[in-house]
């Protein structure tokens, strides 16, 4: 699904968005939220926002 519009509508967006989600199952909702969160985390790394996971040995 394509949303085009002639000019910008915030409540035309949002009605398509919403609809669109009516659309999802749950598991199709959460694979998508997934998905989305890992492709941030890595958009963040690359771009010097995030460290990855490391581990510290603590020296006593």
């Amino acid at each position: 699904m394509i949303l085009v519009l002639d000019h910008d509508d915030d409540e035309a967006e949002l009605d398509f968005e919403l609809k669109f989600q009516g659309t999802l199952t749950v598991e199709q909702r959460y694979e998508m939220m997934f998905r989305r969160s890992l492709e941030i985390s890595k958009m963040l790394e690359a771009n010097g926002y995030k460290k990855p996971f490391e581990i510290i040995k603590r020296v006593e």
